[in-house]
């Protein structure tokens, strides 16, 4: 299951991205997207999870999950 994480603090790196995720199942791949020019986030990620449980029990415990200051978002990608 592909999912969509939004709403990242600019100054996440990967690493962290994939920590959050790694803590609910396996991950088949992390994507932080990054500012072609600046190479900076651009302040949201995918993620794809091969088992559907493990997916839904990530989006369950990080939807909402306060990272820094903000509030991410996270949801089944379309």
């Amino acid at each position: 299951m592909k999912l969509l994480v939004r709403n990242l603090p600019r100054t996440m790196t990967e690493y962290e991205l994939r920590e959050m995720f790694k803590a609910h199942g396996s991950l088949d791949y992390c994507t932080l997207v990054l500012d072609e020019m600046t190479g900076e986030s651009k302040g949201f990620a995918f993620v794809e999870m091969s088992n559907e449980e493990e997916a839904l029990a990530a989006i369950e415990a990080e939807n909402g999950k306060k990272f820094g200051k903000e509030k991410i978002r996270v949801k089944a990608a379309e």
